[in-house]
């Protein structure tokens, strides 16, 4: 009991982590109707930014992880603003110019900090126990910071004016438009808040996995598979779907083997989509 227990723990804190990077993702798509594929790019700079603050800038991990947001978003904004933006409906061009700009990130952080794994760990270490259960401390502080994250991301989206133009481009950008929202403004800024939340859970989870100039290939598979599997363009089905991920992940690689936890993974996806083609909560939005 206490094993399954302690694999449900890890199953929770991977699906908070999956939730970040899916709710990025499918706000990116269900409001602009565009599949950035440069997701897991955002995800690799921000882990980057944290470890050259703290490495090289001698800023505390906190400071770190919030800079690595602030500056992910950032570049989000001017990448929306003033590239994706002129192409936004043109759903080819986005794919590569998206494709294209996950390349740039990665190469320019393969040239500056060179191709092999940085020595970058998480400030703290040890467990929370209680019995024979237990949950390492890095985990916990990551799994806090993420569930507090969500909440705010749901806060604004559901309960701001900022949330509510959002979703209302989302759902009929024409009829929007003709109320006065501008999508030259709040395109930008919904980039910019999906690439930040890319950039935070790269720089939280990062010292606890590993930081490579490769590893965004892993996190925009995994986010696709979590968006599809939720509902693109659903907020909630998103979140859902990364929970469902997480626990499938942790408990298949502890009782079956990590081969077999992604073939688990993978034919789970699969078995919803045929019965459930449009997601867990999937909804109509516009087409891609």
């Amino acid at each position: 009991m206490e094993g399954f227990v302690n694999t449900a723990l890890i199953g929770v804190s991977l699906g908070a982590q999956y939730a970040l990077l899916a709710l990025g993702f499918t706000l990116i798509f269900g409001i602009l109707g565009v599949v950035n594929f440069g997701h897991g790019g955002f995800y690799v700079l921000g882990g980057y930014v944290a470890y050259a603050c703290v490495q090289h800038l001698g800023l505390p991990y906190p400071l770190a992880v919030l800079a690595a947001a602030v500056v992910t978003a950032g570049l989000g904004y001017v990448f929306e603003y003033f590239l994706l933006e002129r192409l936004v409906d043109d759903h080819l061009a986005t794919l590569m110019l998206t494709l294209g700009f996950y390349m740039a990130m990665t190469t320019g952080v393969l040239v500056t900090f060179g191709p092999e794994s940085p020595e970058f760990r998480f400030p703290l270490s040890g467990a929370l126990r209680s019995g024979g259960i237990y949950i390492p401390l890095e985990n916990f502080v990551v799994l806090t910071v993420c569930l507090i994250t969500i909440g705010m991301v749901y806060v604004l989206m559901y309960f701001t004016d900022f949330g509510r133009a959002l979703r209302a481009l989302a759902d009929d950008r024409a009829v929007a438009m003709a109320q006065g929202l501008r999508p030259r403004l709040l395109f930008p800024a919904a980039f910019a808040l999906a690439t930040g939340l890319a950039g935070l859970t790269g720089a939280l989870v990062t010292p606890i996995l590993a930081l490579a100039p490769h590893i965004g290939d892993s996190v925009l598979a995994i986010s696709f598979i979590t968006v599809i599997l939720g509902g693109l363009g659903s907020i909630g089905g998103a979140t859902t779907a990364a929970f469902v991920v997480g626990l499938v992940e942790a408990f298949s690689s502890v009782y079956l083997g990590g081969s077999m936890g992604a073939l688990t993974l993978f034919v789970l996806v699969l078995v919803i989509l045929v019965v459930r083609p449009s997601g867990l909560v999937g909804r109509e939005v516009r087409g891609a």
